[in-house]
């Protein structure tokens, strides 16, 4: 269902709040800015008489509308992009849907694109962005992992994280190395979960169901047991490591289906 709708019975008024944006430059090379634009709006219908006002806010919401008259061949790849956005948006939309947006993209333009699409979100629309940049797919609500054509997860980001490392994550440095029984009594605290993992001598990591819960009984016990700790804070792994951990838990998972 697509708006609450069958998308097969879509009706033309039903399409017209969709908006698509290809990972390539599909607009007329030879048309300018605003001849794209008018061209991208006759298509959805917009009234030729209610269209300027349109074009004109839709170019200065991606910073092109001091632009409108060059021709797109002649803009820069960035501004293409923006172009393209800007097109996609002109009949205003409900839903829309990104086809990796950022591919090819310097960081700095990638970033204010992502603004752009936190205000449209804020405007009241939907996004649906594809995107091969793992680590920026924290920008969205829900995140659905695909693994060769399959979907293996959808949760929130936080929710992926948490689902896919097994909790929390905290990280403990002491002053001096934790010999054997400390890290034993350590390990063997309830809300534990897993093995207590060394990143160095002076250095623990450990999952845990909630971080911040967790920070009194660690230091607690590590005051009675003659630990000095120089710092203890919850480690939040990049999602690029969040979505390796992920695939490799489904390969062990379909090879186990056919051992």
């Amino acid at each position: 269902m697509v708006l609450g709708q069958n998308p097969r019975r879509f009706t033309p008024s039903n399409r017209e709040k969709l908006g698509y944006m290809p990972q390539l430059f599909a607009l007329f090379p030879d048309l300018s800015v605003w001849e794209n634009m008018n061209f991208a709006a006759s298509l959805y219908g917009k009234s030729p008489f209610g269209r300027k006002k349109r074009i004109l806010q839709t170019l200065e919401f991606v910073e092109l509308r001091q632009h409108a008259g060059k021709l797109a061949r002649n803009l820069s790849g960035g501004m293409q992009h923006r172009l393209s956005l800007a097109a996609t948006l002109v009949h205003d939309p409900e839903l829309v849907f990104l086809d990796e947006p950022m591919a090819g993209i310097d960081p700095v333009l990638r970033q204010k694109l992502w603004l752009k699409f936190k205000d449209l979100q804020k405007q009241g629309r939907t996004l649906f962005v594809t995107t091969q940049y793992v680590g920026e797919a924290v920008n969205c609500d829900f995140i659905g992992v695909l693994v060769e054509g399959n979907l293996i997860a959808v949760d929130t980001p936080q929710g992926l994280r948490y689902h896919t490392l097994g909790g929390e994550i905290v990280e403990l440095r002491t002053e001096q190395p934790v010999n054997y029984e400390q890290m034993l009594r350590i390990q063997n605290l309830d809300f534990i979960r897993g093995k207590v993992n060394y990143l160095g001598e002076n250095t623990l990591r450990m999952t845990v169901d909630n971080a911040s819960s967790s920070f009194p009984k660690l230091i607690e016990l590590c005051v009675e047991n003659g630990i000095k700790v120089v710092s203890i804070q919850e480690y939040v792994p990049p999602f690029d490591e969040v979505y390796v951990y992920l695939v490799q838990q489904s390969n062990e998972q379909e090879n186990d289906r056919h051992a």
